[in-house]
C-alpha cells in the first residue's frame, strides 16, 4: 500500500473519533465526568440531575447533566434500567427513549462499521490505482476502434494483402461460416523492429471497424505466481464481450517463448502457467466468435512450438524491411506531415536509405526538420535530409580536439579504405563521402553507397569487401611505417565475413559444407582446417589490399592532404584521383 493511503486512513479514524467525542459532549462545554462517577455524586446528594437524554443514533449512550450550585456537570455512557430509576426519582426533564435491541446493537458496532467503511473506501481507490490490488484483471492499453486504414500502411504491400481476408471476416463472418470455413484464430506478424507490424494490426481493426485490444507480452508476466494466467482469463473474457474484435499482443515472444530446460525455476514455472492459459484460450475458439488474435515479435524462433501450430497462430505474415518502391511509398505517406521543399525529391531519398524501416525513414523527416528549424529555414531541403541521415547512421558530428598527429592517422586510415573501394572499380558499392571529423564512436568515416537492396552476396563481391576493410590497416603500413589500433572495427569485421564464407557459406576448398553445424560433434580436424581456410582467404585479401594500394600510393598520399585540409571530401574527389568511372550515384551510404 501506498504512503498516501495509510495517511488517508489515519485522518479518517481521527475523524470518527471527533465526532464521536462531539456526540458524547452534546454541544456542551461543561465539566465532565464518567457515568459511574455520576451515580456516585447523585446518591450522596452532592449532584442534583437536571436533565436525561439520549439520540437515536447512539441511543445506548445516554448523557445526564446534574448541577452543584452554579457549576453544570455532564456523564455520557450506559444506563441501566436500576440506575435510571434513580435518577428518575429527583425529576430531571428527559428526552430519553429506551434504546430497542436494533438500536442498541447498531450503536455498540457503529464505530467499527465506520471504520472498516473508510478502510473499504480508500482499499477501493488505492486498488485503480495500485496494480497489487487488481493484479488478476488485464489493463487493456486501447479498447477503441483505431482510425488508421490500409491507405497509412505502406512498404508492406503482400503482409496487408494476406490480412484482408481477415477483414472481410470480421465485417461478414456469415459469409465464410456458410462455405464451412473457420478463420484463422491467430496471426503472427514477424519482422524487424520498425517496420509497421502495430499499425498493420491498427488497421486491420480500423478497416474492419472493430475494436482494439492492446496490450504486450510483459503485461501478463508479474511477481505473484498465478497472475499471468489470471490475465489471459481476463483479457479473453473481455475480447468475448466486445466480439467482433481483434486481440493484438506486442511482443509476444515475452509470454511464448519455447517451454521447459533445465534451468527452470519459478520465474520460469509462472512464465509456463500464463503461456498454458493462453493455448487454452486460443484452443477453445471454434470460428464463430469473431475474435482474431494478433501477435507480433521479432524473435520468433524462440517461441514455443504448441504457439504456431494449426489453431492457434495458424499463419505467419512477414514484415519485412522495405524495398526501394515500399520505402518511396512510406516517405510519400509521412512526407505531408512536414514542410519539405519543392526540390526534395523523395526518390532520391529512399534510394539512399537502404536498410532503413518505416519508423527509421519517420525518424529521418523529423531530424530533417529539426536541423531545417535550428539553421532557422523555413522549408526542410536536401541537405538537411543527408545531414539527419548521418546522424541517425553514425552520430552527430562532434568537435574533438586532435593533434596534428592523430589527425592525420586517422586521415591516411580512411584515406586507405576510400582508394581500395574506388580502385576495385566496384559495381556493388560507390564511394559517397570521406571525412575525418568524428561522428558517433568514430574518429573518421568512409561513406558508401549501395547500389542496390541486396539479397544475395557473390564470393567476389565478399572479396571485395575484405579488400576495403583492410585498406585502412594497409594504408598505415605504407604511409606511417607503422600500424595503430584504430583498424580493430576491421579487423573484427573481416574476420566475420572471412568466417561466414567457410562456415556457413561454402566458399572454400572444404566445399559443400555447413561447419557451424558440426561444432558440437565435429573432430578437430575438421574444425582446425576450417580455421586454416579462414587465414587462406585472410591473408590473400591482405596481400591484394597491398598491392592495390602501393599501385595508387600516390593517390592515397594526395587524399590524405585534402583530407588534413578540408576535412571532408566527397566520392568524385577520390574517383578522379584514381581515374576510374564510378557507377551512376543512386543509393545509400554505409561506412567503414
Amino acid at each position: 500500500m501506498s504512503k498516501k493511503f495509510f495517511i488517508w486512513l489515519i485522518v479518517g479514524i481521527i475523524a470518527i473519533q471527533l465526532s464521536m467525542a462531539l456526540v458524547s459532549n452534546n454541544g456542551t462545554k461543561a465539566n465532565e465526568l464518567s457515568m459511574g462517577v455520576m451515580l456516585q455524586e447523585v446518591k450522596s446528594g452532592k449532584l442534583k440531575p437536571t436533565e436525561i437524554s439520549a439520540t437515536q443514533a447512539f441511543p445506548s449512550w445516554s448523557s445526564v447533566k446534574a448541577v452543584e450550585g452554579q457549576n453544570t456537570f455532564v456523564a455520557t455512557g450506559k444506563l441501566t434500567d436500576e440506575n435510571l430509576e434513580t435518577l428518575r426519582a429527583f425529576g430531571p426533564t428527559e428526552s430519553f427513549q429506551i434504546p430497542s435491541v436494533f438500536w442498541s446493537i447498531l450503536g455498540s458496532f457503529l464505530p467499527l462499521l465506520l471504520i472498516l467503511g473508510v478502510l473499504i473506501f480508500f482499499m477501493t481507490r488505492a486498488g485503480k490505482k495500485n496494480p497489487i490490488f487488481s493484479h488478476g484483471k488485464m489493463n487493456l492499453k486501447n479498447q477503441k476502434k483505431p482510425d488508421v486504414k490500409f491507405k497509412d500502411v505502406a512498404g508492406c504491400d503482400e503482409a496487408k494483402e494476406e490480412v484482408q481476408e481477415i477483414v472481410e471476416f470480421l465485417k461478414d463472418p456469415k459469409k465464410f461460416q456458410a462455405m464451412g470455413g473457420k478463420i484463422p484464430a491467430g496471426l503472427l506478424l514477424v519482422g524487424p523492429p520498425g517496420t509497421g507490424k502495430t499499425l498493420l494490426a491498427q488497421a486491420v481493426a480500423g478497416e474492419a471497424e472493430c475494436p482494439f485490444l492492446s496490450l504486450s507480452g510483459s503485461d501478463f508476466v508479474e511477481m505473484l505466481v498465478g497472475v499471468g494466467a489470471s490475465r489471459v482469463r481476463d483479457l479473453f473474457e473481455q475480447a468475448r464481450k466486445q466480439a467482433p474484435c481483434i486481440i493484438f499482443i506486442d511482443e509476444i515472444d515475452g509470454v511464448g517463448r519455447s517451454r521447459g530446460g533445465a534451468n527452470s525455476n519459478g520465474g520460469q514455472d509462472e512464465r509456463e502457467q500464463t503461456l498454458n492459459a493462453l493455448l487454452v484460450e486460443m484452443q477453445g475458439f471454434n470460428g464463430t466468435e469473431g475474435i482474431i488474435v494478433i501477435g507480433a515479435t521479432n524473435r520468433a524462433s524462440i517461441l514455443d512450438e504448441a504457439l504456431l501450430r494449426p489453431g492457434r497462430f495458424d499463419r505467419q505474415i512477414t514484415v519485412d524491411l522495405p524495398d526501394l518502391k515500399g520505402r518511396e511509398a512510406i516517405l510519400n505517406v509521412y512526407a505531408p506531415k512536414f514542410k519539405l521543399d519543392p526540390s526534395v525529391l523523395l526518390q532520391e531519398v529512399a534510394k539512399g536509405s537502404t536498410g532503413f524501416s518505416g519508423a527509421d525513414l519517420k525518424n529521418l523527416l523529423n531530424e530533417a526538420a529539426i536541423h531545417a528549424a535550428r539553421k532557422n529555414k523555413t522549408t526542410i531541403s536536401m541537405p538537411d535530409i543527408e545531414e539527419a541521415k548521418e546522424k541517425i547512421r553514425w552520430g552527430r558530428e562532434r568537435k574533438r580536439a586532435m593533434d596534428a598527429t592523430d589527425k592525420r592517422i586517422i586521415a591516411v586510415h580512411e584515406a586507405g579504405h576510400a582508394i581500395a573501394q574506388a580502385a576495385l572499380g566496384s559495381k556493388d558499392l560507390l564511394v559517397h563521402k570521406v571525412t575525418i571529423i568524428p561522428r558517433g564512436q568514430s574518429l573518421g568515416s568512409t561513406m558508401f553507397i549501395p547500389q542496390k537492396d541486396h539479397l544475395n552476396y557473390s564470393k567476389e563481391q565478399l572479396e571485395q569487401q575484405l579488400v576495403c576493410a583492410m585498406g585502412g590497416r594497409v594504408a598505415e603500413e605504407l604511409l606511417l611505417g607503422n600500424i595503430t589500433s584504430g583498424a580493430y572495427g576491421d579487423i573484427k569485421s573481416a574476420t566475420n565475413i572471412a568466417h561466414h564464407m567457410v562456415y556457413e557459406y561454402g566458399m572454400s576448398p572444404i566445399g559443400f559444407r555447413n561447419v557451424s553445424t558440426l561444432h558440437e560433434g565435429a573432430s578437430p580436424s575438421t574444425l582446425n582446417r576450417a580455421d586454416a581456410e579462414v587465414d587462406v582467404i585472410l591473408n590473400a585479401q591482405l596481400l591484394r589490399t597491398r598491392e592495390i594500394l602501393s599501385k595508387h600510393k600516390v593517390e592515397l598520399e594526395a587524399l590524405t592532404e585534402e583530407l588534413l585540409r578540408v576535412e571532408t571530401v566527397d566520392g568524385k574527389f577520390v574517383y578522379d584521383l584514381v581515374q576510374v568511372k564510378p557507377p551512376a550515384e543512386d543509393a545509400p551510404s554505409i561506412k567503414a
